[in-house]
């Protein structure tokens, strides 16, 4: 009831007000799992996938954003929770391992969920190779990806602005990634790698970003 209240008002609100363009819209299946894998470019980003989605879409979001006791950090976490997003703490192996085993059962119940293969929103604009939680929970679950790419958001809320501006933004949805070629081999380390880039590969194909291969550092993002 709260995700339907929530979503019913805020996205017709989203679009009214930042009229995102759309593409691909049609490559995320109505039903059953799936999980969308995009670039991660501003805070808001984690708004704007699960309101132009018409499905409803869980994703992983800082501890911190529910843990506020004042009433506005109380709205905050009523508000998140409502749109389904997971608590994760960063720098925190074996809480980011509980988050994943959460999207995961997300997955098994026949849910959506988004992640950001990168880990941290980019604070240069460029893509840094992804952690290999994407391709865990494509093996483990055998979910297919849909890639997703993301720009304007961080004209919209750049790095250490509180409130965001209006700025066009466009939400790009590629085809479905099916890993089914490796089934059984879920547990296999190099094969979580390969799956992990190829979804970066995709998501780099309908952004346009240049690519780092390395880890983008949490704190450059914090």
């Amino acid at each position: 009831m709260l995700y339907g209240l929530t979503k019913g008002v805020l996205a017709p609100l989203l679009r009214w007000v930042f009229r995102p363009r759309i593409e691909g819209l049609e490559n995320i299946p109505a039903t059953g799992r799936v999980i969308l894998a995009s670039n991660h470019l501003s805070v808001i980003d984690s708004l704007i996938i699960p309101l132009v989605v018409p499905r409803r879409v869980s994703i992983l979001a800082k501890a911190e954003y529910f843990e506020a006791t004042s009433v506005g950090g109380r709205l905050r976490k009523w508000f998140l929770g409502s749109l389904g997003h997971i608590p994760v703490r960063r720098g925190n192996g074996r809480a980011a391992k509980d988050a994943l085993d959460q999207a995961e059962q997300v997955l098994r119940d026949g849910g959506a969920f988004a992640i950001y293969p990168e880990g941290t929103r980019s604070s240069d604009g460029r893509m840094y190779r992804g952690r290999t939680g994407v391709g865990r929970l494509a093996l483990s679950t055998g979910a297919p990806v849909v890639p997703v790419a993301l720009s304007g958001t961080e004209q919209v809320q750049p790095i250490g602005r509180r409130l965001p501006r209006i700025r066009p933004v466009t939400v790009r949805f590629g085809p479905a990634m099916d890993f089914s070629r490796y089934d059984g081999m879920a547990t296999s380390v190099p094969i979580q790698r390969s799956v992990t880039d190829e979804v970066v590969y995709r998501i780099l194909e309908l952004s346009g970003q240049e690519y780092v291969d390395s880890y983008h550092r949490q704190a450059d993002a914090a």
